[in-house]
């Protein structure tokens, strides 16, 4: 089979990012032809398509020309029609599998692959579909839905950077690729989780062109020997506001056990500055042999997030290492815990909970779990080839419809 993979970056930026690298390594491993489509960028991993790739774009008010391509590309402008229609022509594939592609590519592709009569599956990795600003967070803090319904609300709130004109650009956007569109243009959309599924019903995408597929891991990397425990627990991810983790930094200065913080953000610096207690260190950047290494090692990963995650792969990880999860009832992180077995939930921003929770994750869970259990039972489950069984079937399913 040939398959076209689209993602708006084709370097390990994010999670949509690493899991299209992966993805095309195992469909290659398979025997299929696998062609890529992203944005150029100076991180891009060197490939056969980059011809096809179009040029980056980044919001440059010193330069007119950028800025104009900048407003127009998430409409589809003509640089991104000519090369993925060249690119289509050539290759000629059976599948076109989108990612993340709003505002660097945009849902152009779906709609010049669906008008070829071109097979399209859509993997979500957030709620772009269903608000404007991706992440359900109205200007960053407050969980919000309102545009499941009405796209103005960007507008009214402006949510997009707290800028009208950004708002302004994201309702055009919303209104040109609306839900009848992409519905149109869409054979089969892939939900990583069950509340992703539930929160596209929400916004009245049809029942029949959703399914749920997990995310996948590669198994290699996680593999170990032993299942050590040391006097510390994880946090691993984005220091930002929607992760949670002021309400986790607030919840372990006062805790005599030592949290490891492993990532960067916005919020670095002013975090390290406030929070110097002995008990939290701050990591930074890790590759994954030296992440791996730490995460192994720790008595569990908390994840405290505040925003609607969707199939986090910090968790996944952490349970294919065998390391239970402390997580935020929120999103699809309870899909991933089985509670007292792999971890346990808090109620998400209940910095009293989480609290409590870390207190009992020392006393009770750690001791409690069986690492190497929790990792037979999370490698079984996210394993590539379970997922790539389950991809064919629907990549069959998109032609059945047909």
């Amino acid at each position: 089979m040939k398959i076209l993979l689209i993602n708006k970056f084709y370097y390990p930026r994010g999670g949509d990012c690493i899991y299209t690298i992966n993805l095309e390594n195992l469909l290659k491993q398979h025997g299929h032809e696998v062609a890529i489509f992203a944005m150029q960028h100076h991180q891009t991993i060197e490939s056969q398509w980059s011809e096809y790739f179009p040029t980056e774009i980044d919001f440059n008010k010193s330069n007119p020309k950028k800025l104009k391509e900048f407003i127009l590309r998430p409409l589809g402008t003509s640089e991104v029609k000519r090369n993925f229609n060249r690119l289509l022509n050539n290759f000629k594939p059976d599948v076109v599998h989108l990612n993340n592609v709003h505002t660097q590519l945009s849902p152009v592709v779906a709609q010049l692959a669906h008008e070829k009569g071109i097979k399209v599956v859509w993997t979500l990795h957030d709620y772009k579909l269903l608000c404007p600003r991706y992440d359900c967070l109205r200007n960053g803090t407050v969980i919000c839905e309102l545009c499941f319904k009405d796209k103005k609300n960007v507008l009214k709130y402006s949510c997009m950077k707290n800028s009208k004109l950004a708002s302004l650009l994201a309702y055009f956007e919303a209104k040109k690729w609306n839900r009848d569109n992409l519905e149109k243009y869409t054979d089969t959309f892939i939900c990583p989780s069950e509340f992703m599924k539930q929160k596209m019903q929400e916004g009245n995408f049809q029942l029949q062109k959703l399914t749920v597929l997990h995310n996948f891991i590669d198994i290699k990397k996680v593999q170990k020997n032993n299942y050590p425990k040391s006097d510390y627990y994880c946090y691993v991810g984005r220091l930002s506001h929607e992760k949670g983790i002021k309400t986790l930094l607030e919840a372990a200065k006062n805790l005599p056990y030592k949290l490891k913080l492993i990532g960067t953000g916005p919020l670095s610096e002013s975090l390290q500055s406030e929070y110097t207690s002995s008990n939290i260190e701050f990591s930074g950047h890790k590759n994954w042999e030296e992440l791996k290494e730490i995460l192994s090692n720790s008595c569990f990963l908390v994840i405290p997030s505040e925003w609607y995650e969707n199939n986090p792969l910090s968790v996944i990880e952490a349970l294919c290492l065998g390391i239970p999860v402390l997580g935020a009832n929120i999103g699809g992180i309870p899909e991933l815990i089985d509670s007292g077995k792999n971890g346990i939930l808090f109620e998400s921003g209940n910095m009293e909970d989480l609290q409590e929770k870390i207190r009992y994750c020392f006393d009770n869970l750690s001791l409690k779990t069986d690492g190497k259990q929790i990792a037979e039972e999370a490698q079984s489950q996210f394993s590539p080839d379970k997922y790539y069984d389950q991809l064919m079937d629907i990549y069959s399913l998109s032609f059945i419809n047909q």
